[in-house]
């Protein structure tokens, strides 16, 4: 994932065929929709994402 958030300028995710966020990787990466649907409730009060 890391390679791709450093490539790209826009990113959208998509969950279960729907979009769930759209914008720069730092954007799309702290939606509270991608950690709970990639990673689950239980990391979205640990996760800390680069800037």
């Amino acid at each position: 994932m890391g390679l791709v958030m450093s490539l790209c300028e826009r990113v959208t995710v998509l969950a279960s065929g729907r979009i769930i966020a759209d914008g720069t990787p730092a954007e799309v990466a702290t939606a509270p929709q991608v950690i709970e649907a990639y990673l689950g409730d239980s990391m979205a009060d640990t996760l800390e994402v680069p800037r």
